[in-house]
């Protein structure tokens, strides 16, 4: 599913129109972002858990040359699934 599927499906199960389904499906993905970004968590109950972790800096290998590399540490986005979504998902 993409997210015009997405904004389709909200659309039908919600019973409002696909422009304003559209900006509410929008308007939760950029807060969900920022609100990552700015290193603050979101916990849904009975869905999951959006967070910023941090990677520390570590040796790799350039698969071409085959050298050793340094990675530097950076932050990631990270989401861990609740227990409800995990019980949906292996029924």
């Amino acid at each position: 599913m993409n997210k015009t599927e997405l904004i389709a499906a909200v659309a039908e199960k919600s019973g409002i129109s696909k422009k304003d389904a559209e900006k509410a499906v929008s308007s939760t993905i950029e807060t969900i972002i920022n609100t990552v970004a700015e290193g603050e968590k979101i916990q849904i109950a009975g869905f999951g858990t959006f967070e910023q972790r941090q990677r520390n800096a570590r040796t790799g290998c350039d698969p071409r040359t085959g050298k050793s590399i340094e990675i530097p540490a950076s932050k990631v986005p990270a989401f861990k699934a609740g227990k409800g979504f995990k019980d949906v998902v292996n029924k």
